[in-house]
């Protein structure tokens, strides 16, 4: 039997670490739980946050009168590069190259799942390197083309659900790396925003913000081809109808990275229930 449970004084995050609700294994909750008690996110992100929404705001105000690309994509990515590098804490990393590879899984899941002609997409980054080469607009590119490509498909459930390629490969951020800070995640998202607004064309900036907004699409989505009504619990009800991107982009990312890691898990564990290995 298991010992008698005694009240003492709870731990927050010992309750979230514990949570049965939440699909995640336990190894990336706990990384996900440790990158929000640091430091940085703490004392910095409140501040990081305000002051990189006026920035932002300001550039955006700016490139209405002067649009264009102010940086190019190939030092934009350097740049985001050596800052993960030099001050993002290795978890950090290794949870911004794990998103890739989690939202390429879901794409490509409801391309293998759904009679679109589409092709399934490659990016799948296993090393802090891999987000380069244009990976952030990629990223954002795939979700489009996926809807798109959808849009004279009726979505149904399979007869037969094509589980493959649920897996997550080993990652590299590059932990040997001697770093001069370690910020958390979110922190860090703050500071990338503003290269990402100077490189990216004002229509760019516009159109990756609003792919956050598909989150309950692919929800609902996930939701009609596995049958189960469990993804759309994790919905916000952000409509794809209503084009505003005056929002907060580094919280939402955050959250959306949150969202399809707990519809990645959950997809996972049906196909364990399915008798297939997701990897």
């Amino acid at each position: 039997m298991p010992p008698e449970f005694v009240r003492s004084d709870p731990s927050m995050w010992e309750a979230i670490h514990a949570d049965p609700s939440i699909p995640l294994a336990k190894p990336v909750v706990r990384m996900i739980i440790d990158d929000q008690r640091r430091i940085s996110r703490r004392w910095l992100y409140p501040y990081a946050r305000f002051f990189s929404r006026i920035l932002v705001t300001a550039l955006s105000l700016i490139k209405r009168i002067a649009p264009g690309r102010w940086m190019s994509l190939t030092t934009m990515d350097r740049l985001c590069l050596w800052f993960l590098r030099r001050f993002v804490a290795p978890d950090a990393v290794e949870l911004l190259i794990r998103h890739f590879v989690v939202e390429t899984n879901l794409v490509n899941f409801i391309i293998r799942n759904t009679a679109t002609t589409m092709e399934p997409v490659t990016l799948r980054p296993t090393t802090l390197a891999g987000l380069g080469e244009n990976a952030v607009v990629e990223h954002d590119i795939n979700v489009y083309d996926v809807l798109i490509s959808l849009e004279k498909v009726r979505v149904d459930a399979p007869d037969q659900i094509d589980f493959s390629q649920l897996d997550v490969p080993t990652l590299d951020p590059e932990r040997r790396q001697r770093r001069i800070m370690r910020l958390d995640i979110q922190t860090a998202l703050c500071f990338m925003n503003v290269p990402f607004c100077i490189a990216l064309s004002l229509e760019e900036f516009r159109r990756a913000i609003h792919s956050l907004r598909f989150d309950d699409s692919f929800l609902e989505i996930l939701a009609v081809i596995t049958e189960d009504e469990t993804f759309k619990h994790w919905k916000m009800g952000g409509l794809s109808l209503w084009m505003d991107t005056n929002v907060d982009v580094p919280h939402l990312v955050y959250r959306h990275a949150l969202v399809c890691e707990y519809a990645h898990a959950h997809l996972a564990s049906i196909a364990r229930r399915n008798g297939v290995d997701p990897g």
